[in-house]
């Protein structure tokens, strides 16, 4: 095809005597008018008035297009024209706001919200609607404004346009992330590993507490607010789920209500973790010890109650005693509930004939988060239990945790090393003989998923050496 394109380019045009004719008698026509004119102004009666007419009406007509010209056109100003203002804000003058207010279901409330909002001066970045089952609906915004406008004037213009019981608060980078995207990513999440439910669901419904409550205690008896529906209960800021794993699952949010899509989404994320059952990542790491012996860290579960047990017995009560802070009256009911993904993370560390030797427990307690170690005695003061706690931390670290903390007793020598051993900045309080030992961490996640933590798909062994 290139090749005939080319040939009818080279190809001579044709010559039509057509043409030729039409231009002549243009040519012939436009002679014949300039003739008439000329005679028209030099022999006629008011020829100069009528030339002079003519140089007026020119010099108006070019007058006027000079002054149209200048007023519609898009060439660069003069030299000397300050530049015009620009009333586009840029991020370093502008602030992040979550926001959340209550409108009537009718035509017309969502842009009376966002009138308001534009006459402040406000970007609308996204919006989420979620209806009322008695009437109305709740509008939540992620909202780009001046960052000289308080947060009371926000509030004041979004009573004026309609909107009650109004909540506000500061949104970062983070909340950018739109809300399907989030919801799947916290999907995945869960899908990977049954501890990431109770993360997820703080991730997903904002600043709440959540507690796990168990069918039983660990003495056996019935617990009391574990007998949750299976569709579960939604009144106000309190909502409780069925735990797939036996027992319930509470959530509660003080300062703002929850509405029934936030409901759905959390009973979809407990859905969803009940169908999939018990999972945790099967990735671990080997460790070399300074006199030579190797050991596996690795994710530990349910499965591995047997083996804990065992070493339980092992261990001297001196030991135990230093972890649990008195006697441990069922081991076997009280491991199984370290060992519960619902609970908490655990890392063990065997030996590489397999016997599990180490414990390390993250554990969540409502908005706190819990370290604890138990390290068998011919296993002790081998960097074990700070390798342990090291990763512990950064587990926290990546779930968002603000701070954890480890009860001990001040005579625990050992563990008040580790925690020292972090680098972190760190709180002491003792009641009793009983320390409490805080470290306070940058809840924005620094790093990756830690090997350990890696989806089952992609198996992963490190070998290095302890120092």
């Amino acid at each position: 095809m290139t090749d005939r394109i080319h040939a009818s380019a080279q190809r001579p045009h044709r010559h039509h005597w057509r043409r030729d004719v039409v231009e002549l008698a243009a040519l012939f026509c436009a002679v014949a008018v300039a003739d008439s004119i000329a005679n028209l102004v030099v022999h006629g009666p008011r020829g100069p008035i009528l030339l002079v007419a003519s140089a007026v009406a020119l010099l108006v007509t070019a007058a006027f297009h000079t002054w149209w010209a200048r007023r519609h056109s898009h060439a660069p100003p003069p030299e000397g024209t300050p530049p015009p203002t620009t009333t586009t804000a840029t991020a370093a003058t502008t602030s992040l706001w979550r926001m959340r207010t209550t409108v009537r279901d009718e035509p017309g409330s969502l842009a009376a919200l966002c009138t308001a909002l534009a006459r402040s001066g406000v970007d609308i970045l996204t919006l989420q609607t979620h209806p009322l089952p008695e009437g109305g609906t709740v509008d939540e915004f992620l909202l780009r404004a001046p960052q000289e406008l308080p947060s009371a004037d926000l509030t004041r213009a979004i009573a004026g346009a309609g909107g009650r019981s109004t909540w506000i608060e500061r949104a970062d980078a983070h909340d950018l992330v739109d809300t399907p995207t989030r919801v799947l990513g916290l999907a995945t999440r869960t899908a990977l590993d049954a501890a990431e439910l109770p993360l997820a669901l703080r991730q997903l419904l904002g600043r709440c507490t959540i507690h796990s409550i168990p069918a039983t205690t660990l003495s056996g008896r019935p617990n009391a607010g574990a007998d949750a529906p299976v569709e579960g209960v939604l009144e106000a800021t309190v909502m409780r789920l069925r735990d797939p794993s036996g027992g319930a699952i509470t959530v509660e949010r003080p300062y703002l209500p929850f509405t029934p899509t936030e409901f759905a989404r959390a009973r979809a994320l407990v859905e969803l973790d009940a169908r999939l059952g018990p999972r945790v990542p099967r990735s671990q790491d080997v460790l070399t010890l300074p006199e030579g012996n190797e050991i596996t860290v690795r994710r530990a579960d349910g499965s591995d109650q047997a083996a804990a047990r065992a070493m339980h017995d092992r261990c001297s009560e001196r030991t135990l005693s230093l972890r649990y802070h008195g006697p441990v009256a069922d081991a076997d009911r009280y491991l199984g509930h370290l060992l519960s993904p619902r609970f908490g993370r655990t890392l063990a560390a065997t030996t590489a004939s397999g016997k599990l030797v180490a414990l390390g427990h993250l554990l969540w307690d409502g908005d706190e988060t819990e370290v604890a170690l138990l390290i068998e005695d011919d296993w002790q003061r081998r960097g074990i239990g700070s390798e342990l706690l090291r990763r512990l931390v950064s587990m926290a670290v990546e779930a968002g945790c603000d701070s954890v903390y480890a009860v001990t007793q001040a005579s625990n020598t050992g563990m008040v090393a580790a925690m020292r051993g972090l680098g972190l900045p760190l709180d002491y309080q003792i009641e009793e003989g009983t320390l409490v030992i805080t470290a306070r961490l940058d809840a924005t996640p620094v790093r990756s998923r830690l090997p350990y933590e890696l989806p089952d798909e992609v198996p992963y062994e490190h070998r290095y050496e302890l120092p």
